[in-house]
């Protein structure tokens, strides 16, 4: 699923990045070399972190 059109971002991306130890989105897409853009994304990249972070 993707996560963020703008910089075509995957969910198995952002969970991975927060596994990586990425606490927050802006962390989580300067991991992966990009930056929210227009933001609608950023709710949705939280959740997966929160997840992730719970999960592990």
């Amino acid at each position: 699923m993707i996560v963020c059109v703008c910089n075509a971002l995957k969910e198995r991306e952002v969970r991975e990045a927060a596994r990586a130890g990425c606490r927050d989105p802006l962390s989580a897409y300067a991991s992966l070399g990009c930056r929210p853009r227009c933001g609608q994304c950023v709710p949705f990249a939280r959740d997966l972190i929160a997840t992730e972070q719970q999960d592990g």
